[in-house]
């Protein structure tokens, strides 16, 4: 079942039904030539742009055009042609299977929420490009991630979209007789009905799970409707799908895999899934637990206590009910292999805990969060010194082709020799950064802020006319925003411990920067849980200022962030912000995406900016170790306005004869020379390979008491 594409050249109806095409050179721009309007509108979809452009017959009579396609065509044969590369325990018989609760791909596939999500299809591309034997499974959100909108206050509103599947780049899992695969599991007293849909990334298949079926009770049908649903027992049955119905979907298809990657504690349940196995061979629930053990490796992102989900065993008999008895296994071994102890020092069930028991490695995801996550969960191994708890950690890297502007792009291939970005992980090919022209570096970024502030234009423009606010202050962005101006982003998912408010913590400080000599501005972006009113309130707060007269025309907020906001501010920005409250920020990626542009990082040293931070190649705000949060919060805005007062405007403005910044240059020279290999996917995919898939297993001394 997918979309009837007529009169499409079949060139661009495979490469529409391929994300491969998202992070070519010329793929984007091949859609949009098709028909730039409806491209905008369609959200660029291809498939959805195929069917929907009126514009499509003439474009396709252009030769040009056609070549383009097919020359694209060709070189997506050849990679999924391309046999497999040598990756150890994985083989195309028996592939690495990654689990996870979202991915983001590309905008087109809305089943992502934030860093999570967009790390997890970072990793599928770089898998791809790698050629690794790899399949992953998913969630298809109907009504994937919400919406927002803001009010004339600051407050945030939700709103949701309805995506139908025949509208999206994906195909129905079919049977040889022709109706749809399905798999089903028991959840709530109901048998819960999940039918198979397929994204291709490049040559990594992403199944994604969906039970808007109509054999499925209301309830049923809602598991699957919206990432991160509010309700807690909504999201155990997710859980439960995502982790024993990964097992039994890849199972249906013949995939048999050499291990089990849970890319965070949503998925823990593949365990129990993996446990019956051996419970029908007559082994004890903890042995079968154990067993399971060997073919299960778990990556855990976030400190964050909302980011590991507890329950008590009420709600684990009540939403579980027959699934572990399913499986052979009693729910009291269930319950003591993921049993925690909670805040209040009640016993609780806990996603995370579950998977530590159960995997064969665990990984946190940046040498300091390593550090954090073993103190953390010590107690697991109460005979352990913390130092000797069994977490490793694999820094996070992004993926360059992705994330990488075409200007900047095209600008290192003049000088980092071909074939460079499939070695993009070694330092010696980034050290001919130094031999790019300062010239020419500075004319690439002005470009690339030039961009930025169309865009910013153009969007703020818009959302604050929405907003109802009056239409002088709608048009004060668009008539001041400068081109030639230092501008500064700060986007990412909106919760407390990000500390927003960090940036209007001085007002005095903050406006004095944006209407000085030297201005400032400031594009925000970012969106809360809808539950979250406290980061709401947070996200408020920095609307406080709105009526100055040096806010409304210096400070954008671009509502609704999202992939696509991310790849205009990332490319746009001259400093990217970053500054969470420590230890709290496991990795972040959103700064490393900004430095492969040359922008430079202003960040709390946290996440993997300690490991990437040298002096020379951004900005370190030295953050107070104190559990006194107001006062942590003044002395960190005070380092943070102090290096914007100090140094950061200063360099930026500080020209020479030529009229360029040299000082600036260099460190954007050293950001690129020291992030970009350090930091990208090709060199985290190694690391899972050598470290993680390949090593043997270090998580053999667990306690389940």
């Amino acid at each position: 079942m997918e979309r009837v594409l007529p009169s499409v050249p079949s060139a661009l109806a495979r490469l529409a039904y391929n994300f491969w095409w998202s992070w070519q050179p010329d793929g984007p721009e091949l859609f949009r030539d098709l028909d730039p309007d409806r491209w905008e509108t369609c959200n660029h979809n291809p498939v959805r742009l195929l069917v929907e452009s009126t514009r499509l017959q003439q474009a396709i009579s252009n030769p040009r055009i056609l070549a383009r396609a097919a020359a694209l065509d060709k070189a997506l044969s050849a990679q999924l042609s391309a046999p497999f590369a040598d990756s150890p325990p994985a083989s195309s018989q028996q592939p690495i299977a990654f689990i996870c609760a979202e991915y983001g791909v590309h905008q087109s596939l809305p089943i992502y929420s934030g860093g999570l999500g967009v790390l997890a299809g970072d990793y599928l591309k770089e898998a791809s490009d790698q050629r690794l034997p790899l399949v992953a499974v998913g969630f298809l959100y109907r009504r994937g991630y919400f919406h927002q909108r803001l009010d004339r206050s600051g407050w945030q509103h939700e709103y949701w979209s309805y995506e139908r599947p025949e509208d999206l780049p994906i195909r129905a899992v079919m049977r040889p007789d022709g109706t749809m695969l399905t798999i089903s599991i028991p959840l709530r007293a109901e048998r819960v009905t999940a039918r198979i849909w397929r994204a291709d990334v490049g040559r990594i298949p992403l199944f994604l799970l969906d039970t808007d079926v109509g054999e499925n009770s209301p309830v049923a049908r809602w598991i699957t409707a919206e990432l991160y649903v509010g309700d807690p027992e909504v999201r155990l049955m997710q859980y439960a799908l995502l982790g024993v119905g990964s097992v039994q979907a890849l199972a249906a298809m013949g995939i048999h895999p050499a291990l089990f990657h849970l890319n965070e504690g949503h998925a823990a349940l593949v365990a129990l899934a993996l446990a019956s196995e051996a419970a029908k061979q007559g082994r004890t629930g903890r042995e079968a637990f154990e067993d399971a053990r060997r073919r299960i490796v778990f990556t855990t992102h976030t400190p964050v206590a909302a980011g590991n989900d507890e329950y008590n065993l009420g709600a684990v008999e009540a939403i579980l009910g027959a699934l572990p008895a399913e499986f052979g296994i009693e729910v009291r071994d269930l319950w003591t292999t993921g049993r925690g102890i909670g805040a209040d020092g009640s016993q609780r069930f806990g996603m995370t805990e579950l998977a530590l028991r159960t995997s064969r490695s665990a990984n946190a995801v940046s040498r300091r969060h390593g550090e954090v996550a073993r103190a953390m969960w010590q107690p697991i191994w109460p005979e352990r010194h913390t130092e000797s708890v069994p977490i490793i950690h694999v820094t996070n890297g992004v993926h360059l082709p992705t994330w990488m502007s075409k200007p900047i792009r095209a600008l290192l291939s003049r000088y980092f020799g071909a074939g460079w970005e499939a070695d993009a992980a070694n330092p010696q090919r980034w050290a001919a950064v130094d031999s790019i022209p300062d010239e020419q570096l500075w004319a690439v970024r002005n470009e690339l802020r030039a961009n930025l502030v169309q865009f910013a234009r153009d969007r703020s423009v818009v959302d604050r006319l929405v907003r109802g606010e009056p239409l002088h202050y709608a048009e004060l962005a668009a008539r001041t925003f400068d081109p030639n101006a230092l501008t500064i982003g700060f986007a990412r998912r909106v919760a407390v411990y990000k500390r927003l408010h960090l940036l209007v913590q001085n007002p005095q400080r903050a406006l004095a920067l944006l209407g000085g000599p030297r201005p400032i501005q400031v594009i925000v972006a970012g969106k809360a849980h809808p539950r979250d009113d406290d980061a709401k309130r947070a996200l408020q707060r920095v609307f406080g200022l709105k009526d100055h007269p040096d806010v409304g025309a210096r400070v954008a907020f671009l509502e609704d962030y999202d992939f696509r906001i991310a790849h205009e501010l990332v490319a746009g920005c001259d400093v990217w912000v970053n500054v969470p409250r420590p230890p709290l920020e496991a990795s972040g990626t959103s700064g490393m995406k900004a430095a492969l542009n040359g922008s430079l990082n202003l960040s709390v040293l946290d996440g993997w900016w300690i490991e990437a931070f040298n002096g020379e190649n951004g900005w370190a705000v030295e953050s107070l170790a104190t559990p006194d949060q107001p006062l942590q919060d003044a002395h960190d805005a005070d380092a943070f306005y102090g290096l914007l007062e100090r140094e950061v405007v200063p360099q930026f403005y500080d020209r020479d004869a030529a009229g360029l910044p040299r000082r600036w240059i260099q460190r954007m020279k050293a950001s690129l020379r020291t992030i970009g290999p350090a930091f990208c996917s090709a060199r985290m995919v190694k690391d899972y390979l050598v470290k993680v898939y390949a090593a043997e297993p270090v998580n053999t001394a667990t306690k389940t008491t």
